[in-house]
């Protein structure tokens, strides 16, 4: 088989995208004062709080979602006192691990988020194309989908890779010391020499976005149905209950054949109107590569 080199030579670790997810936030600060945890021979490690006046407030953000705002307009856009904070924020991460999209940026960055939902650790992924991450060992959300774009802090990276799971404004032992690991899974791919053969990995494709029932003022009349509430990555299958609507009325999913919720019920994204996201489930190859 052919093998591809990829060299992992800088990484950067994420904490703070969003100021009221802990873990990643704990994590970072515990590294940026002893780095030894995380440091390996050949490999330059940068733990690094992205966005600090939200982790000052325990909030999510101060203007604008920081993990959405790196798109080409907006790193691009002129530097002024009228922009929001975060968009002035992803242009000076852009500056120092990027530039996104160049043969500059770092090569991997972990960005360590919470989420509310029941969804475990999970690397989230933007290309199947990523025969790099595509060897780590989670289960994989892949969001490469030609109409949905997120402009995430992590895209700024070759190899960009999102973990969770935890309530907001929380720190929990055990998804503290579940996180704390996940950095750690590239030892092997830091080994100079190392080969790892071709594998199939099953991967959870993003395929829509489903809202909650509304009225004619945009007011949610509707609730995740306690048979679909924490069932994340479980099969919903056409007929199934999907929402129970406040009288007490089932909405069943019509869609076309099985797909896997995931993200059901997360507290951030009531905002964006989004009860739960479908994925379909594919199985990919990922080649073999090698440290070079």
């Amino acid at each position: 088989y052919q093998l591809l080199n990829i060299p992992a030579r800088r990484v950067a670790i994420f904490g703070g995208t969003h100021g009221n997810e802990m873990s990643g936030i704990t994590l970072v600060n515990l590294w940026i004062k002893n780095g030894k945890e995380i440091q390996r021979k050949g490999v330059e490690t940068k733990p690094f709080i992205t966005n600090p006046r939200a982790v000052e407030k325990c909030t999510r953000y101060v203007d604008t979602d920081l993990n959405r705002a790196f798109t080409t307009e907006n790193l691009s856009a002129p530097s002024g006192d009228d922009l929001p904070y975060e968009v002035k924020r992803a242009q000076q991460i852009n500056e120092i691990f990027g530039p996104k999209g160049s043969p500059d940026a770092y090569d991997v960055i972990f960005d360590l988020h919470n989420t509310t939902s029941n969804m475990g650790c999970t690397l989230i992924l933007e290309s199947s194309k990523d025969h790099f991450n595509l060897q780590m060992i989670c289960p994989v959300l892949l969001t490469e989908h030609p109409l949905l774009k997120y402009s995430t802090s992590r895209s700024v990276a070759k190899h960009p890779i999102e973990v969770g799971p935890q309530p907001q404004g929380v720190l929990r032992s055990n998804i503290f010391e579940s996180m704390r690991v996940c950095p750690l899974t590239i030892d092997g791919l830091c080994c100079v020499g190392l080969e790892f053969p071709p594998c199939s990995v099953d991967v959870f494709r993003v395929w829509d976005k489903m809202d909650y029932p509304r009225d004619t003022n945009g007011n949610i009349i509707a609730m995740v149905h306690p048979n679909l509430q924490d069932c994340d990555w479980e099969p919903l299958n056409p007929g199934d209950p999907m929402f129970q609507m406040f009288d007490g009325t089932t909405v069943r999913y019509e869609g076309v054949g099985t797909v896997y919720p995931t993200f059901i019920n997360e507290a951030a994204y009531y905002e964006k109107q989004q009860a739960f996201v479908t994925t379909r489930r594919e199985t990919l190859v990922a080649g073999a590569i090698k440290k070079a």
